[in-house]
């Protein structure tokens, strides 16, 4: 289903997006270490802090999406790593391979595959002019930050909040999805809210550790539990080992689908901007990522990827977040 076009975009740029030309495409590993070992709160202090980057806390930015102007073209688009993609003749891509819809393992076809992974294949075309010059990463929330730091990933594009303290770290694309914190329950659950479930006495809700979720967890009288990976808190749901999932409405959206006695309930705890997540410094490669990014709401591929991935689950009323500029 084709929704109107969001009024903004009449004032967008027209975008040049050729590319050079692509060298062997690659494929991504078998994605085994994305499920991880799942600690309850009370064994978790010691292993978060040191899989999570912890700096100074930032003063509060004035507007935490905006993000870089869009690159004019991108084929003339240089910096030192723009040239080290070209050279290497493949983008490196840091995603998740069991965040059903977003991104996840296709059992059929071993491809990792959804709304996330369209924009990595977007942006290895823009880029390379194949949108199969591509290899993609699998790594957990609590490795985004440092394997963008490190270099390992050149860009990560992984149901990734933009936020004021991870622009101290790293610097963000435009925001190009819009999602909200809540909860998944079972279906006989009266609980709609970490309220509630504070109130229920003894309550444990599983969250990836790492992530702003599980920061808000921790503000409420619950035991939290922290996982890997969503998908890992879901096995202890199965169990009966935690009580909720906290969690993004898309991520959740895809957990309920693979189990028909869990449910998504209540109002968005929080607004979650998605962003792709690049290299601090390298604002020529945001540049160039904010311009495909721009290309695809305006040329329907946003509402393509959002009809064959979330209208579903979500509803067919979503529209791409207006994208912010002029950071410098």
């Amino acid at each position: 289903m084709r929704r109107p076009r969001p009024p903004w975009l009449r004032t967008l740029p027209v975008l040049a997006l050729s590319g050079v030309l692509a060298l062997t495409a690659c494929t991504a590993g078998d994605g085994a270490a994305d499920l991880g070992i799942v600690r309850p709160a009370d064994a978790q202090d010691e292993t978060h802090e040191e899989a999570v980057s912890t700096p100074a806390a930032a003063p509060e930015c004035e507007n935490v999406t905006a993000s870089y102007d869009a690159a004019e073209d991108i084929a003339a688009a240089s910096s030192p790593a723009l040239s080290a993609i070209r050279e290497r003749g493949r983008l490196v891509v840091g995603v998740s391979s069991d965040t059903y819809l977003m991104g996840a393992r296709n059992s059929f076809t071993g491809q990792i595959e959804g709304f996330d992974i369209d924009i990595a294949r977007d942006l290895a075309e823009a880029i390379l002019g194949d949108p199969d010059a591509l290899e993609l990463q699998v790594i957990t929330s609590a490795d985004r930050i440092p394997a963008l730091q490190s270099g390992d990933v050149d860009l990560v594009v992984r149901a990734f909040s933009i936020t004021c303290d991870r622009w101290d770290e790293i610097a963000f694309s435009t925001e190009y999805y819009r999602s909200g914190q809540k909860l998944l329950v079972s279906t006989d659950s009266e609980a709609t809210s970490l309220e509630d479930l504070a109130a229920m006495g003894d309550a444990r809700v599983c969250a990836p550790a790492g992530t702003t979720t599980m920061s808000r967890v921790e503000e409420f009288d619950v035991t939290a539990v922290g996982g890997a990976t969503h998908s890992a808190c879901l096995v202890l749901f199965q169990q009966g080992l935690v009580d909720a999932i906290a969690g993004d409405d898309t991520i959740l959206a895809g957990l309920s689908a693979q189990d028909p006695y869990a449910k998504v309930v209540g109002e968005a705890i929080s607004v979650e901007p998605y962003g792709v997540g690049v290299q601090a410094g390298a604002r020529e490669l945001v540049a160039v990522v904010n311009a495909v990014l721009a290309q695809r709401v305006a040329d329907g591929r946003w509402d393509e990827s959002y009809d064959r991935w979330l209208a579903d689950p979500l509803g067919t009323e979503g529209e791409p977040p207006q994208p912010v500029y002029g950071r410098t």
